[in-house]
């Protein structure tokens, strides 16, 4: 009870690594809108909403705690006006768990057609009507304010994996500049009367591409700015995995060990995995429901597509056990049929298992770290998942 009273009188986040193995951790984060358990994988809804017509009545008995949408794609539809008319981001998705909002700087980097940077921020056509936008950090911490987040995350750029030296430098700069930019003004923002979250939290983003040291000294600078959380940005954006993991065995130690770690946008159940046990404890990414919609699901024995012939008539559901809402119901003989017949329902089925797994996963890799097992499960689960399922 006093924690929580501590958090309503004006304390915005708490964060408790409650055990370690190596450099993974099992921690726990408590915002306004609920407690974190870390390690944790959020569910993108880039729009408020998981693509696969899930709701969040869905999300709940799908085991998710954070869901995760887009500040530029909410900015542009329905306007993030329009939503804080409406009450918040949360009443507006009716979702009362912790939300995320990321930034509109991964924009920066993936409509690289559509936008010029500038000191002052980044000035696009909209990907929807063309119309020309504005961004910079203070539009960025205005937008995720409209939108009262639990987590807000800095503007910045993420350069390109395989940018030159030079321009990956004069980015990094600039996206520290920008940091400072977002924390002044998500202090203002937090100070007013009327906004919707006076309690958003802010998490700075590492950028550096794949060069070690720019990593490094950029993780030491934001590391001093005493920021809600830190993420690690601009990778799963072309370079190899070992490159991935080397970037986060050299810059993970160089952020703070008492603030929450995020990788941005990563990924597969190993690449999570691998994550882990360097010290991350938020994931994000589209696999699980870009995947589902194509059909192609994971298991705890491979992956398998319900495009295949072979499960025309396979009257088993996606996985044997699996306690998820479309497997305790639905056989892959008749998800198959949804999905050839274009049938919106095969989509939702097979996304609503994805995220479970992924769910469920994290949920195995809390017990696991509890128990002092991590690295046993870790080496269990990789096994087990490079079998090919029958």
């Amino acid at each position: 009870m006093g924690e929580n009273k501590e958090l309503e009188q004006g304390i915005k986040a708490r964060y408790r690594v409650l055990k370690t193995e190596g450099r993974a951790k099992r921690a726990e984060f408590e915002t306004v809108h609920g407690t974190i358990q870390t390690p944790v994988f959020m569910n993108v809804g880039t729009v408020a909403a998981i693509k696969g017509a899930v709701s969040t009545e869905d999300l709940e008995r799908l085991k998710t705690q954070v869901e995760l949408s887009n500040t530029y794609h909410l900015h542009v539809r329905p306007g993030d006006h329009v939503i804080r008319q409406l009450g918040g981001l949360h009443k507006f998705m009716s979702w009362a768990k912790p939300i995320l909002t990321d930034s509109g700087g991964f924009q920066v980097f993936s409509l690289a057609g559509l936008r010029k940077i500038k000191e002052e921020g980044v000035y696009f056509n909209s990907h929807i009507d063309g119309r020309k936008i504005f961004m910079g950090p203070e539009e960025s911490m205005q937008i995720q304010s409209n939108l009262g987040s639990t987590i807000a995350m800095a503007f910045d750029e993420c350069a390109p994996s395989k940018a030159d030296r030079k321009y990956v430098q004069n980015s990094v700069e600039r996206t520290t500049r920008w940091l400072e930019r977002c924390r002044v003004e998500m202090n203002r923002l937090n100070g007013l009367e009327d906004t919707v979250n006076p309690k958003q939290l802010l998490f700075g983003i590492n950028q550096g591409a794949v060069f070690d040291d720019i990593r490094i000294e950029h993780a030491k600078q934001i590391a001093e700015m005493e920021l809600d959380g830190y993420a690690v940005g601009g990778l799963a954006v072309g370079e190899s995995h070992e490159e991935m993991y080397h970037i986060l065995d050299v810059t993970v130690p160089f952020l703070p060990k008492d603030k929450p770690t995020y990788l941005m946008g990563v990924g597969t159940p190993a690449n999570i995995l691998e994550a882990v046990e360097r010290g991350v404890d938020f994931f994000d990414c589209v696999y699980p429901t870009r995947n589902g919609r194509h059909g192609h699901l994971y298991t705890n024995h491979g992956k398998i597509n319900l495009f295949n012939a072979r499960y025309e008539l396979d009257a088993r559901p996606i996985e044997e056990g699996c306690g998820c809402p479309t497997c305790r119901r639905y056989s892959r003989a008749y998800i198959r049929h949804l999905l050839k017949a274009k049938e919106m329902l095969g989509l939702r089925l097979c996304v609503m298992h994805n995220l479970y797994f992924y769910n469920t996963m994290m949920e195995e890799i809390r017990d696991a770290l509890d128990a002092g097992d991590f690295a046993g499960y870790k080496k269990r689960k990789l096994e087990n998942m490079a079998r090919s399922i029958e």
